[in-house]
């Protein structure tokens, strides 16, 4: 699975831009510049919480399936931290098992969204959050993770559906932030540094999805 593994996150709980704005809110005093910085977390101090709406999505056709919260670190993305890549993952196994081992706060990792065989898309934590799903901390804070059920060595759990469901997904996070698409920002987890991970593996078609993801961004324009 590309996020079954434990996450190399690190911090759980204060991003390294919340201790660095810290820092710099001390050595600046008053300045403008610590002042908008530190507006942007006034939502991180102790008892205060921004405010979401449960069960929330961020892509129209998904359906809300929580994951544990030990599997993603709340954020207030883009302010904090600026998206511009989306990652591609296999689940290694089926949808269900990647929703109840994302749902599980032993397993230290999670993408946002799941995009099963049949098409159907699953939001697990939102866009604006910070998942444990690349194994690498600045990745994380930059991207969007994306599964897809099936295994690296089966080509056929890549099906039309899921290629052309994934497609619009991803095209509309690249319309949201701004993201160009191009295999630079569109990547799959064995490209993310310092992973151990092969997904989506050899069999993924990646000529296939960028066309579709062109299409439907155009279409999105």
């Amino acid at each position: 699975m590309g996020a079954t593994e434990a996450s190399k996150d690190g911090d759980r709980r204060l991003g390294r831009r919340a201790l660095l704005i810290g820092g710099a809110a001390a050595a600046v005093g008053t300045g403008v510049l610590a002042r908008d910085e530190l507006a942007r977390l006034w939502w991180r101090t102790p008892g205060v919480e921004k405010p979401r709406k449960e069960g929330e999505v961020d892509y129209a056709s998904a359906r809300w399936v929580a994951a544990s919260e030990a599997n993603w670190r709340r954020a207030d993305r883009p302010d904090d931290y600026g998206i511009d890549m989306v990652i591609i993952h296999v689940t290694q196994g089926s949808l269900a098992s990647a929703v109840k081992a994302f749902q599980d706060p032993g397993h230290q990792a999670a993408a946002h969204y799941i995009v099963g065989r049949d098409g159907r898309v699953t939001q697990m934590i939102r866009e604006l959050d910070v998942a444990y799903h690349a194994g690498n901390r600045d990745y994380n804070e930059r991207s969007v993770g994306i599964e897809h059920e099936g295994f690296v060595d089966r080509p056929e759990d890549f099906t039309t559906a899921m290629y052309a469901s994934s497609a619009r997904l991803t095209a509309r996070i690249c319309a949201r932030y701004d993201i160009p698409v191009d295999r630079e920002h569109i990547i799959g987890h064995v490209e993310v540094p310092g992973t151990d991970h092969t997904d989506p593996g050899e069999h993924w078609d990646w000529d296939r999805y960028m066309k579709l993801v062109r299409r439907a961004r155009t279409a999105t324009a």
